[in-house]
């Protein structure tokens, strides 16, 4: 995929940040270690560099490598835990990401601009 595209996702998406970077921001300032002063002692505890940090929480990166996530948190203890939110039905579940994707399908081909060479409009094949 190419950068400066946002991925969308039928069952996950945001439009501006990845909701992680709030969460981690949360930790850190109950932590006490959010402030400017305090992200040096943090790159030394997590080796993730203060540029990163001030990129993610000030700058605009919209989604921070699980890497330096994890590198963060787990430097102060945490861990990353997957809790099930509710039961799904699986094949109801296939039906609508079936769905969602067609309409997706759709979206694009409406979107795509017509593929010329700059001059005219392209040649039919004659196979």
């Amino acid at each position: 995929m190419a950068r400066g595209f946002l991925k969308i996702y039928r069952t996950y998406s945001y439009l501006t940040k990845n909701p992680v970077i709030d969460k981690m921001r949360t930790v850190l300032q109950e932590e006490g270690m959010y402030s400017k002063k305090q992200r040096q002692v943090l790159h030394e505890l997590s080796g993730v560099g203060v540029q990163t940090f001030e990129n993610g929480f000030e700058g605009d990166v919209r989604n921070p490598r699980h890497e330096t996530i994890m590198a963060t948190m787990s430097s102060l203890g945490y861990e990353e835990q997957f809790v099930k939110a509710k039961t799904i039905d699986v094949e109801a579940e296939r039906k609508a990401a079936a769905a969602w994707q067609e309409k997706q399908n759709k979206l694009k081909e409406k979107a795509a601009p017509a593929k010329t060479n700059g001059r005219r409009k392209p040649r039919k094949s004659k196979r």
